[in-house]
């Protein structure tokens, strides 16, 4: 399968393992495109049964791309995150019912649920996503009614960018302006965590979500996980940054994701044992963990290293990028990956082949999984004005050892989907921002 880009350069063909990413061929969007001519296919199929253009709305959530901070979310730690320019585009149309009907291009797949009578599911799947978001929304207050929703994602499946929480920002945005609501983009976050812990079985942090729906375009967010404080940070633009494939697929529910957050509630039951306020590995400093290492154990001592150590790289990372310090910023990037390989193992062997690969290439300054981990991709910083022999090298390099050619993407920080800045009755031309 080849994947195609039309007046961008954020994406570069790629081949092989990654043919699971779409199951048909994929045009990419430019920043501020309208469906309305790029899509057409989509709006035909919701206008068959005859409404007039006005009633289809759109609306579309980026990727996140966690530039450094893993597994820090759901431990109350720090994370810096970005977005990028690939999209879950959504095109809704109201019913008057309150009947909502899903069709996911990408599933080759349509399923209808009644807002009336939502309860989770003991195996849950890709329809449970927008179900748990329409319940929590309600559930927050708000009166939806039914709409047609017909969903198109470039995000990749199981890469570690957040194509779940793009789907449930976009249904979500969907959902509010079709029932003529707004929310702020933090609460909107929250509402979708809920949604994902509830009705997907995934137990997430913030992170994702936050990110999706409130970092700006262009900036990476120092983002606490407790507070929910918020420090955005332009991405100056000598930093190029490039995410590449390895073709390996993960899927939370099914991986040792949760497993390793069970193992962090475990370290906090024993580490709050002799210090009762300790609520969470946020708390924990590394002169605490090196007295506690023989109460913890090997693994799970590991297990804590990482998330203390990695908080320290965020910070550090933070003030990095904030000064245009790119040298130490891909150190702390490479260090990052060492931690999740080794402490808090969550890589897998075509990563670690892949980043050994990228940090041998022209311009990459470092290179470390993302996401939850598990397969999924590397994000690789690298010095723009070199971006473009990086991909190359690192596609032709990967395939040279594995057969296989990788899918890249050069990240554009777009921005968010929220509908905090779109009042109700407000006419929508193009896609909600």
């Amino acid at each position: 399968m080849m994947f195609r880009s039309l007046g961008q350069k954020n994406i570069v063909s790629g081949t092989g393992k990654s043919e699971w990413i779409y199951n048909f061929e994929k045009l990419s969007e430019k920043e501020g495109s309208d469906p309305a001519t790029d899509r057409p296919e989509i709006h035909m199929r919701l206008m068959q049964s005859g409404p007039s253009l006005d009633e289809v709305q759109r609306f579309r959530a980026p990727a996140r791309i966690n530039i450094i901070g893993e597994h820090t979310d759901y431990n109350d730690g720090l994370v810096l995150p970005t977005t990028t320019a690939l999209f879950t585009s959504i095109a809704a149309r109201p019913r008057p019912d309150r009947i909502v009907r899903v069709d996911s291009r990408n599933m080759q797949d349509a399923r209808s649920f009644d807002l009336d009578d939502i309860e989770p599911d003991d195996n849950p799947g890709w329809v449970d996503y927008a179900k748990g978001v329409a319940a929590e929304l309600e559930a927050e207050g708000i009166q939806l009614q039914g709409a047609d929703l017909e969903i198109e994602s470039e995000i990749p499946l199981g890469g570690g960018l957040s194509s779940s929480a793009s789907f449930e920002l976009a249904v979500a945005t969907a959902l509010l302006r079709v029932a003529d609501k707004s929310l702020p983009g933090p609460l909107l976050a929250k509402i979708c965590r809920r949604a994902e812990i509830r009705y997907a079985g995934v137990n997430c942090g913030i992170m994702d979500q936050y990110t999706i729906a409130c970092c700006k375009r262009g900036h990476a967010m120092l983002l606490d996980c407790r507070s929910l404080d918020v420090e955005q940070v332009a991405i100056p633009p000598s930093a190029g940054m490039l995410i590449i494939d390895s073709g390996v697929k993960h899927r939370l529910p099914d991986s040792s994701y949760n497993r390793r957050l069970d193992e962090c509630a475990e370290a906090v039951n024993i580490l709050s044992q002799d210090a009762p306020q300790f609520a969470a590995l946020r708390d924990l400093s590394m002169e605490m963990l090196e007295m506690q290492k023989d109460s913890l154990g090997n693994l799970l001592y590991r297990r804590c290293r990482h998330v203390v150590s990695e908080n320290q790289r965020v910070r550090d990372a933070y003030a990095a990028l904030n000064s245009g310090d790119l040298v130490n910023l891909g150190k702390l990037i490479s260090v990052s990956h060492a931690s999740l390989r080794d402490d808090f193992e969550v890589s897998c062997d075509e990563v670690d082949q892949l980043v050994a690969i990228a940090d041998e290439c022209t311009g990459v300054l470092g290179s470390r999984i993302v996401g939850a981990g598990f397969g999924g991709c590397v994000l690789s910083l690298v010095e723009a004005d070199r971006i473009d022999d990086a991909a190359r090298q690192i596609r032709q390099r990967y395939k040279e050892v594995t057969g296989d050619d990788p899918w890249t993407h050069i990240v554009q920080a777009a921005k968010p989907a929220t509908c905090s800045d779109i009042a109700p009755g407000d006419k929508v031309s193009g896609y909600a921002s």
